[in-house]
């Protein structure tokens, strides 16, 4: 009689695969497979997000703050865009842009001013203190990243942005739609 070997046990399943176990169990009829992509996607968006938002808040700011001051910041000299191209350009409603706006004006990093090529249109700007905020802000977001990124190797890094940039520019509508 052989020695019985010991073999290796199959790693824990994690929470995505666990609800792709009852699903199957449950509705064997249907392919659960894409659950294992988009759901783990989606699971790993929100720990992301999460630990995003740990640094915005650090410097007093929401997550859309943020992107409103960036978007400022990415504008260059003189640091203005409208307040319909800040929503364009951060993917929300202009309703949504209006109540950011008003914040980040409270806290004297943005103003607002009519513009000037035309009256009836409005131009908001970075203050100093908005600017040296956003600058500092981005560059602590810049490290987190960078932490998070780290728990791949450059190679999966690489391969996973090519991945999403492939799958991205298929789902997206074209940019102007």
């Amino acid at each position: 009689m052989q020695p019985e070997t010991a073999r290796p046990s199959p790693p824990p399943l994690d929470h995505i695969a666990r609800i792709q176990a009852e699903w199957a169990r449950e509705r064997p009829e249907i392919d659960v497979s894409p659950q294992g992509v988009i759901g783990r996607l989606h699971r790993l968006a929100g720990m992301l997000t999460e630990q995003l938002c740990v640094v915005y808040r650090h410097f007093g700011l929401s997550e859309g703050e943020f992107d409103v001051l960036a978007a400022l910041r990415r504008a260059g000299e003189p640091y203005e865009r409208a307040p319909g191209e800040l929503a364009v350009r951060t993917m929300v409603t202009t309703g949504a842009m209006t109540k950011r706006i008003d914040r980040l004006e409270r806290d004297g990093l943005v103003t607002r001013r009519r513009s000037a090529g035309d009256g009836r249109g409005r131009v908001v700007a970075l203050t100093h203190a908005g600017r040296e905020l956003i600058d500092q802000a981005f560059t602590e977001h810049m490290r987190n990243e960078r932490r998070l990124l780290d728990a791949l190797s450059p190679q999966e890094a690489a391969q996973l942005e090519a991945l999403l940039t492939g799958w991205l520019s298929r789902v997206e509508p074209p940019h102007g739609a």
